[in-house]
């Protein structure tokens, strides 16, 4: 919970009001199913996960950044693929 003094003339008045979940923010829960839940389900590595989940909350949180933090995740992933030898034949 947190604190909200307010005034109301010479008396404070302290009205607790509920936290946001800091676990499950409303950008992760929205739709039928959570991020969370479709990369587990999906078995995804990390960095495929990272790619998803900033895909996921970029309307509702962070808009380009996140873009931009998806297509870092992304290129890693691609250069791991290139490494381990995977072509875009398979």
């Amino acid at each position: 919970m947190e604190e909200d003094n307010t005034s109301c003339g010479l008396h404070s008045i302290m009205i607790m009001t509920p936290t946001k979940d800091k676990f499950n923010p409303e950008y992760y829960t929205q739709g039928s199913i959570e991020c969370i839940d479709y990369i587990i389900s999906k078995k995804l590595n990390f960095l495929e996960g990272n790619v998803v989940k900033y895909i996921t909350r970029n309307r509702q949180k962070g808009g380009l950044e996140d873009l931009k933090k998806a297509q870092w995740y992304l290129n890693r992933l691609i250069e791991l693929k290139t490494k381990e030898g995977e072509t875009d034949e398979q």
